[in-house]
């Protein structure tokens, strides 16, 4: 009976030891420390509350995220846009209840809903072959559990007719012929893991139709494991296209056109978030991303700011031309547009000379980046939405348009985004974020560290084996079908049976005071001025 007490009053030590001592040493011997230390006069002054400073504002991105910030507030996407990308990638489904969180108030574009729509048998649209997915249900949802499971189903593909395909280069010897209005924007092997890349393409290439944008990082084994469509990138760094010296190997355009799946390229000469080259730290450049890229393992990567094959608009077309005629396929530009001027000044030289890219993919200011400089994304370039409107009318005004396709990328999330890019001019759309996330990002903003804690953004082994490729990729399709699902079904109550027939007589745009102004299509805006 002695021992037990013995046992227990040793135990009571040891507990009040650790509970109460230890942690009255250590706050007293952080209080000199700090008093101490140099480098922060807050915690020299205030020891104990500059360190609850510091505490509170590590955690603060999180505490808003979930608790404090309104659904609509949050940037560069808000829980609202966040969920829209979510649940239809988990469950198949973007239903909500009670009404929309959009403010009414606030100016924005509208799409004029018709006074009578179609029905779904009337719609131009490929449902024969269907697709085996899986998607969760919600068993039981208590405050602290949740019970789902994964069901397999049969899902419709939404996929454009063969003969009303968007065709890309048209006069190539292998023209691309895109059956769906939506892919994946450039991100690149190295910016995100292997298993996000290999996720991304089993899901792209069970959804048919869709492409996958390498991004400027070059093509690799995980872009072509599932199979997809590839728009294979280059960016001004060459990665995947380049000597052990860094010059450009038009062989490798070569190599990489003779694969079936690769079915166009595409110059980058800016990106939304960027206007200069690339940048990946060293930590996440791998001895097989070096492989692919052509460079020194573990060695932070910078691109130049622009191409040194050319330098204005004459060699620029030199070197499109020169990769269209190796690789057979449509050659396409990646930029961001800044001015009027800008766009006129290409669309001019595109009609002078007879030549030029066969698609333009033009990206909004608001597009996103694995890492960039933050004045640079802030203030750089104009708006998805603008620039849109602008390049469509230069290509019109110079009588060009019909030679060149349009890509919209930057922030197009949802269908409704979607079908305001195509109505304002686009011809295909292409989404970045909302396939992030529909992998499992949670916006954790690390992308640039390679500390994802989603396993997306991150080349670190550990991190990466959060994300289960054999689960996400189902994820991927999901989303991608209910974006083409969506489409169709706004272009239905818009009165049209195919969202390729969005124009700017379909939007409204309504301004502060609540007024209702008509989207000038091309010739009314010309005819107005």
């Amino acid at each position: 009976m002695g021992n037990f007490f013995e046992n227990v009053s040793l135990t009571a030590m040891i507990l009040f030891i650790l509970l109460v001592v230890g942690p009255i040493v250590t706050v007293v011997w952080l209080f000199f420390y700090d008093r101490r230390q140099k480098q922060h006069s807050i915690l020299r002054n205030f020891p104990i509350l500059g360190r609850v400073r510091y505490f509170l504002e590590r955690t603060g991105p999180e505490f808003r995220q979930y608790l404090f910030a309104d659904d609509n507030e949050g940037k560069p996407l808000s829980r609202e846009e966040y969920l829209a990308m979510v649940l239809p990638g988990k469950y198949k489904s973007n239903l909500i209840g009670f009404g929309s969180k959009r403010d009414f108030e606030e100016p924005g574009y509208y799409i004029k809903n018709a006074m009578f729509t179609k029905q779904n048998e009337e719609m131009r649209v490929d449902n024969t072959e269907l697709i085996n997915t899986k998607h969760y249900i919600i068993d039981d949802e208590g405050l602290f559990t949740r019970k789902e499971h994964m069901e397999e189903i049969p899902a419709l593909p939404w996929l454009l007719p063969p003969d009303e395909a968007v065709v890309i280069g048209p006069d190539c010897k292998h023209p691309f012929k895109a059956r769906s209005l939506l892919g994946q924007s450039g991100m690149s092997y190295g910016a995100l893991g292997k298993n996000a890349i290999t996720a991304l393409s089993k899901g792209i290439g069970m959804a048919k139709g869709a492409w996958m944008n390498t991004g400027e990082g070059g093509l690799s084994d995980h872009h072509l494991s599932g199979g997809p469509e590839i728009i294979a990138q280059i960016g001004s760094g060459l990665f995947g296209f380049r000597t052990e010296d860094g010059d450009f190997d038009i062989e490798k355009v070569r190599e990489k056109a003779a694969i079936p799946n690769v079915r166009a390229f595409e110059l980058k000469l800016a990106q939304g978030a960027k206007m200069r080259g690339g940048h990946v730290e060293g930590a996440k450049v791998t001895e097989e991303i070096a492989r692919i890229r052509t460079v020194q393992p573990y060695t932070t990567i910078n691109s130049p700011n622009r191409f040194n094959q050319f330098t204005d608009y004459p060699s620029m077309f030199d070197f499109i031309g020169q990769i269209r005629e190796a690789g057979g396929k449509p050659v396409g530009i990646k930029v961001v547009i800044g001015s009027k001027s800008e766009a006129d000044e290409l669309s001019s030289w595109m009609q002078k000379t007879g030549r030029g890219p066969d698609f333009i993919t033009v990206d909004g200011s608001e597009g996103g980046s694995g890492a960039t400089y933050r004045d640079m994304a802030d203030s750089l370039g104009l708006p998805i939405k603008t620039a849109l409107t602008i390049l469509d009318d230069s290509l019109r005004e110079h009588g060009v348009r019909d030679r060149v396709k349009i890509i919209a990328s930057g922030k197009i999330t949802t269908p409704d985004k979607a079908a305001v890019a195509l109505a304002l001019g686009a011809d295909l759309v292409q989404i970045a974020r909302g396939f992030m996330i529909s992998v499992g990002c949670i916006m954790a903003l690390r992308c640039h560290t390679n500390e994802c804690p989603a396993g997306v953004a991150t080349t670190d082994e550990g991190l990466q084996k959060a994300l289960v490729v054999d689960e996400k990729k189902y994820r991927v399709t999901n989303y991608i079908l209910t974006m083409r699902e969506g489409l169709f079904r706004i272009a239905a109550a818009a009165g049209l049976d195919s969202p390729t027939q969005f124009n700017r007589s379909h939007l409204v745009y309504m301004d502060e005071r609540g007024q209702a102004h008509p989207v000038h299509s091309y010739g009314e805006h010309v005819s107005a001025r």
